[in-house]
């Protein structure tokens, strides 16, 4: 496997780069990390200076990265915080989503199944991107957050869902079945976590924590790529495993010392945010094929179209699962986060475009829409936040001509 040297120095140097990037920047204006991971991606990649060259390596790594996100989000969802009516509001937004985004993209595209492709692209929502968001403004733990966090979750794991049904080139009863098949084995391995099999292994874990034993983080592992590889031998999307895997490893550290989750948790974000999930971000940015976004004029509108079409398919229905008594800047800030998509609409368009049914194109402005959510849409919601926070901090005027916003 040939790895180009240049890429070897490169690729790191961007990940420490982007970073710092966003604690200059960040002075002035939050732009998500994940923004200048891309953007520093396609800057020095083919497209623009040609410094950095995707290899196969890369690639491998990138897939590594992308499954490690997928890990982290299902791993970072506590399900009785989001259950009843967060969920519930959620998943019938999302529903909502789907039909939406299919009919709206049978318009849009020449065929039904490049409609379908663009149609569950539509309804991701990138939780894997929010999370540090919503973690870094404090709003992870607030009833918008856990309404936000609700609806990544059903917006990461129901276009799973649909990948795995109707994009699997099997009917849909066929694929219904695997998918069956699938869940009946994790979901064995779940109940056996929350029954607390996993106590037995707390000892080893708390053990092993600052030797080279590191049990916990090689736990994660063999959790991740065995689920992982279920799901690429039943032929249903790898991710739909590294998700269900995060959620089962979850289970498994449920019990144990709160320290030791912390110390656990550390170690996980330091393997998965540290070095893989970058490279899935800034391989993204290189292998982002702006020529063909720009060469063909009807290509090129299709960008903001998909951009507005996140927020009407994705961001509408997401207004469902705003906690009640929400004010107007909050309703406008679920709406945005809900509409904030990314690494499901990589994965799906690379699905679509090796299967030949989505030209790479349409694919190019689906990504570059998904790109340009992560970009705008969480720092227009973090703004709103940010306003009204700021609104409710000024004390009551007793001038009756200064109006005060609630």
């Amino acid at each position: 496997m040939d790895v180009s040297i240049g890429t070897m120095v490169l690729v790191p140097a961007i990940a420490v780069a982007a970073p710092l990037l966003v604690r200059l920047i960040g002075k002035w204006v939050a732009i998500p990390l994940v923004v200048f991971e891309i953007v520093l991606g396609l800057a020095l990649g083919p497209a623009v200076l040609g410094w950095v060259a995707p290899d196969a390596f890369m690639s491998l790594l990138a897939d590594f990265g992308l499954a490690m996100l997928f890990f982290l989000a299902g791993n970072e969802i506590d399900f009785r915080s989001i259950r009843g009516r967060p969920l519930s509001r959620a998943a019938i937004g999302w529903i909502i989503s789907l039909a939406a985004g299919v009919g709206i993209a049978t318009v849009v595209a020449a065929d039904l199944p490049a409609a379908a492709f663009i149609g569950i692209a539509l309804t991701s929502t990138a939780l894997g991107t929010i999370m540090p968001v919503l973690r870094d403004s404090g709003d992870l733990g607030t009833p918008f957050g856990i309404a936000v966090i609700a609806l990544g979750a059903v917006g990461e794991f129901g276009p799973l869902l649909a990948i795995s049904i109707f994009l699997s080139g099997r009917t849909p009863l066929l694929a219904a079945g695997v998918l069956l098949a699938f869940a009946v084995v994790a979901g064995i391995a779940i109940w056996l976590a929350a029954k607390g099999v996993g106590k037995r292994m707390h000892r080893v874990i708390a053990a092993t924590l600052h030797t080279s034993g590191q049990f916990a983080v090689r736990l994660v592992i063999f959790v991740l790529l065995a689920l992982v590889a279920l799901s690429i031998v039943l032929d249903l999307d790898m991710l739909l495993g590294a998700f269900t895997a995060g959620v089962l490893y979850r289970l498994l550290l449920s019990g144990a010392p709160e320290r030791d989750i912390e110390v656990v948790e550390t170690k996980l974000e330091a393997v998965g945010y540290g070095f893989l999930v970058p490279v899935f971000f800034i391989n993204t940015g290189v292998t982002f094929d702006l020529e063909s976004l720009f060469t063909d004029a009807r290509t090129t509108v299709l960008l903001p179209i998909f951009l507005v079409l996140l927020l009407l398919v994705r961001g509408l229905p997401s207004l469902l699962a705003a906690p009640e008594g929400s004010s107007r800047r909050d309703l406008a800030a679920t709406a945005l986060f809900g509409a904030t998509g990314l690494p499901i609409i990589v994965a799906v368009t690379a699905i679509g475009v090796d299967n030949g049914d989505l030209p790479s194109g349409t694919a190019a402005a689906l990504v570059g829409a998904g790109m340009l959510s992560v970009l705008l849409f969480p720092l227009i919601a973090l703004t709103l936040r940010k306003n009204r926070a700021d609104a409710e901090a000024v004390p009551p005027s007793d001038d009756p001509f200064v109006p005060i916003e609630g």
